[in-house]
């Protein structure tokens, strides 16, 4: 008929539906068709399994909604309510609080392997950005998720962090003074992290959205960090991804589950089981451990308005990372130097994720400081000199060379009877 969709599908109910709206044929294209990098290890599963744990989250967060009390008075005893009178409460509860974690755990796994490997590289740099979007977003709603149980720690981390703001001249007063909804943490401070902690994970699922479009649209890096040539570089995506895929997602899932049965509090902090209490405050002050290195940045500097730059300094260096790494090869792989400075960054970031666990006394004072000058000294001097004077092993012709062909001296060098890239071909 004239004005229809031309669909291909033999389901009746479905080609009546395409030829209107053509979401079938869309997501055929995308998750079906869609010619993926042959050679992709487990690393690039971190992707698909961060989508889920996000749906996981929002599905749980809606329906703990339904029984929280955001006021000041309530809070803590709806949380108790939720654990011991609401049918599966305690569970719905303990998958949400550990959530957070796994999904902090599958985020940071996913831009390791995008800096390991280069995925940040041309084309792909808007790709990049949204992520550290993702990251700055995720990061602001398990602040404010992280309040809403009203215990000690709920209490006095709120404080702590949205006294921060006051550092920053002329405005910073008022920053505060509007987050608090007066002149404390208090009742209005909880209705604002309430409302913008169930807001926020629908702006995230719109960027993801942005995020998997820019990828589609560029397409696929692949641990060789090199470009496809043809279609013996690429397989559909499904089935081969989607079961890939669908692997790591039940192994992470299981893993996911040992914390929700058998330690559910493992990542908790103790005191926030303790109402909330403005007259006394907790011998230890300290986020949850996936904020951990970014509290230590931010003590490492003896100036807090310094340190407070520097704690966003940290995440805003990344939206640069594509243009501060000067080197024309994408994948570590290829690159010695680079690989060893990634692996000492990972080292230390793990550091100050330590350091921040601790009082900013003695030598942790030390260790942080330290910890903090490579981590920027990496971005901000390490990847500009060593792209331009490391000398990066030849790169294979194609994918499909090393995926199945033999290797010459194993590792990451050249394939055998093959000849190293020209520059233009590496970026």
């Amino acid at each position: 008929m004239v004005g229809l969709h031309k669909s291909e599908f033999q389901n009746s109910l479905v080609r009546w539906i395409d030829a209107r709206l053509p979401v079938f044929t869309l997501m055929q294209k995308e998750y079906s068709a869609f010619p993926t990098p042959k050679n992709f290890n487990y690393f690039w599963n971190f992707g698909a399994i961060a989508t889920v744990v996000l749906l996981i989250m929002i599905l749980t967060g809606i329906f703990l909604a339904m029984n929280y009390v955001p006021n000041s008075a309530l809070a803590f005893e709806s949380v108790q309510r939720i654990m011991r009178d609401v049918n599966y409460g305690w569970l719905i509860r303990y998958v949400h609080m550990n959530g957070a974690s796994m999904f902090f755990i599958a985020v940071y796994i996913h831009i390791f392997r995008g800096i390991y490997y280069g995925s940040y590289k041309t084309p792909r740099e808007l790709l990049w950005m949204l992520g550290v979007v993702i990251l700055f977003l995720m990061m602001a709603t398990a602040f404010m998720g992280y309040v809403l149980p009203w215990g000690q720690m709920s209490y006095w981390g709120a404080t702590v962090i949205t006294n921060l703001f006051s550092a920053f001249p002329l405005v910073g007063k008022a920053i505060v003074t509007w987050l608090w909804g007066g002149f404390s943490v208090d009742n209005p401070t909880l209705n604002r992290f309430f409302s913008l902690h169930y807001l926020l994970p629908f702006i995230i699922v719109a960027i993801v959205g942005l995020h998997v479009a820019a990828l589609h649209v560029s397409g696929s890096n692949n641990p060789l960090g090199i470009d496809p040539k043809g279609p013996q570089d690429t397989v559909p995506f499904h089935p081969y991804y989607t079961i890939k895929d669908s692997v790591g997602l039940c192994v992470f899932l299981i893993v996911f589950a040992i914390f929700v049965f058998f330690a559910p509090n493992f990542f908790s902090n103790p005191d926030n089981s303790i109402p909330a209490n403005p007259m006394m405050t907790p011998a230890e002050i300290v986020p949850e451990w996936y904020l951990l290195p970014y509290y230590a940045i931010l003590r490492s500097v003896p100036n807090k308005l310094g340190g407070v730059l520097m704690m966003f300094g940290s995440i805003f260096v990344l939206f640069f990372l594509p243009w501060l790494d000067t080197s024309p090869v994408r994948s570590a792989k290829f690159r010695p130097i680079f690989r060893q400075l990634v692996w000492l960054l990972v080292i230390d970031v793990l550091l100050l994720g330590e350091v921040g666990a601790h009082r900013p006394e003695g030598l942790w004072i030390v260790v942080g400081r330290l910890a903090t000058a490579y981590y920027f000294l990496f971005f901000l001097v390490l990847l500009p000199i060593v792209g331009k004077l490391e000398r990066p092993l030849p790169l294979p012709e194609s994918i499909s060379r090393p995926v199945l062909g033999p290797r010459s001296g194993g590792g990451g060098g050249p394939v055998a009877g093959g000849a190293p890239a020209k520059p233009m071909e590496r970026a």
